[in-house]
């Protein structure tokens, strides 16, 4: 069963979703679209109303996100960082790593890494021609050794070996910028962020929530959309969804629990059986990015990552 599919059964079954609401919805999404609804009916064409599409209210644009992100939450429910780490510090480490390169090839080179340098009194003191060589997998390694080193010099130097939990600090730190710091602050010690990554940038634009470009923009942007408690998880959300079916140059429309909210529908494939073939990962029978994911991913049928040089 396809995750449109899926998602479609549970809100019929639970009764959740009434037709007036569901209307509104579509037609929200319409008038974000330019009159035309997801399931391709056009103002001023047989079936529409004969009135000029009206932009979207920022009351109706709110009531959109949000709905956008509860249906991803129901599809998501296990949705987490997917990059392997079991403390602060191997959660910056590797959210540095990740620059230009995928998630599941920094979980298959962290392993080695924090074998050999578990705490940045070692990674700070640690040989940078060693260093590269395990972190020649993640590309770009010469630049992201000296990073790991730099910032593990800092965390020592500046705050006794302890990753700070402060926005303002971590973003002092050699290689981190904002994104990183709201995926620590985040994931490792609960504090609110949006991550603006290449997916939530491309998502967020696509779905109307902001023509902003500027990353911190972006960020501001969708966070007034929503209440400051959500920002974590819809992070999570949205990246996932990009990354499993709203891809970047051909979305899975067709299988997309979201199409009726979308005012991009379409500009994927949007027959069902073709638009399943481009789904990624486990929604797909393939593996997640992470080599040891929470026990949630697991049982809901997610499958781990393999390991470095696995067939």
């Amino acid at each position: 069963m396809t995750a449109a599919k899926k998602t479609s059964a549970k809100r019929n079954t639970t009764g959740r979703t009434a037709p007036a609401e569901a209307a509104d919805a579509e037609t929200a999404s319409a008038e974000a679209a330019g009159g035309k609804t997801a399931s391709g009916r056009a103002d001023g064409v047989k079936g529409g109303t004969g009135r000029a599409p009206k932009p979207e209210s920022r009351t109706a644009l709110v009531r959109r996100a949000r709905r956008i992100n509860r249906e991803l939450a129901e599809v998501y429910p296990y949705a987490h960082p997917e990059l392997d780490f079991e403390n602060p510090f191997q959660l910056l480490v590797a959210t540095v790593l990740s620059a230009q390169t995928t998630d599941l090839r920094v979980n298959q080179t962290t392993p080695g890494l924090f074998a050999r340098y578990p705490t940045p009194e070692d990674l700070a003191v640690a040989n940078p021609e060693e260093v590269e060589e395990i972190l020649r997998p993640c590309g770009f390694f010469r630049a992201k050794t000296r990073s790991v080193i730099g910032l593990s010099k800092a965390l020592v130097e500046k705050f006794g070996g302890e990753v700070p939990g402060r926005l303002e600090d971590l973003v002092e730190l050699p290689g981190v910028g904002r994104k990183t710091a709201f995926v620590v602050l985040g994931n490792a010690y609960g504090r609110p962020g949006i991550t603006v990554d290449t997916h939530f940038q491309r998502l967020v634009r696509r779905w109307r929530w902001t023509e902003e470009t500027d990353p911190e923009k972006i960020e501001a942007a969708v966070g007034a959309l929503f209440p400051k408690s959500d920002w974590t998880m819809l992070s999570h959300h949205v990246i996932w969804h990009g990354r499993r079916i709203c891809h970047a140059r051909k979305p899975a429309c067709g299988a997309c629990p979201i199409a009726p909210l979308c005012p991009a529908y379409g500009e994927g494939e949007t027959d069902p059986e073709k638009a399943k073939k481009l789904l990624k990962y486990e929604k797909g029978g393939f593996p997640g990015q992470r080599l040891k994911p929470p026990q949630a991913y697991l049982d809901a049928g997610g499958i781990p990552a393999p390991p470095l040089g696995a067939a």
